[in-house]
């Protein structure tokens, strides 16, 4: 086994506690799941009938959040075009971005929100075809948003208003790329 001088160095070095902390800081590696290809898998109950696409890239959350309740989906609510301003800074509680390329075709998202607040709002920096949005609660409701496979241009919009100030475990989002690379950045605000 040949190894090299400046990796046995370094490992030594490590071990001596000689490396400066930004170094070492700078050798961690955060490990995220494999994204892979798969069938969209929704549980019972699930309100849209449709037919979903087939082959998404399933892309895990990089946070992992335990709902401790079991499933009870709500009726879908159907997305009403609603491009909102951002609130003031203070207002926001949570966010999280995620993008994707128009290479990748379908992409299931995964959001570990894991907060309380009272809507959520969905930022598209590109160009992006939706199917429907999943938001799991605390109490194990799941309402599921349906943009019946629109296009949507770049923009704030109003994903889910939740007035009685909820918490929120997961938002999942069914999309593709229309543009060269879309960005999404989901935001809850209180």
């Amino acid at each position: 086994m040949r190894i090299s001088i400046a990796g046995s160095l370094l490992t030594a070095l490590l071990a001596a506690g000689l490396v400066p902390a930004q170094l070492e800081a700078a050798r961690k590696v955060v490990v995220r799941g494999r994204s892979h290809r798969t069938t969209v898998v929704v549980h019972r109950g699930f309100p849209i009938r449709r037919p979903l696409p087939g082959g998404v890239l399933v892309r895990p959350a990089r946070t992992t959040v335990v709902i401790g309740a079991p499933l009870i989906y709500l009726p879908a609510a159907v997305f009403a075009v609603a491009v909102v301003t951002l609130p003031p800074r203070e207002r926001l509680v949570w966010e999280d971005t995620e993008r994707i390329s128009k290479s990748e075709d379908w992409v299931d998202l995964n959001f570990g929100v894991d907060g309380r607040g009272d809507a959520l709002l969905l930022d598209i920096q590109g160009r992006a075809q939706l199917n429907f949005a999943e938001v799991t609660f605390a109490n194990g409701q799941v309402q599921v948003v349906d943009f019946n496979d629109r296009a949507y241009g770049a923009g704030t919009y109003r994903l889910l208003d939740f007035t009685d100030g909820r918490g929120v475990k997961t938002v999942r989002l069914l999309a593709r790329s229309k543009s060269k690379e879309t960005t999404f950045r989901l935001l809850m605000q209180k």
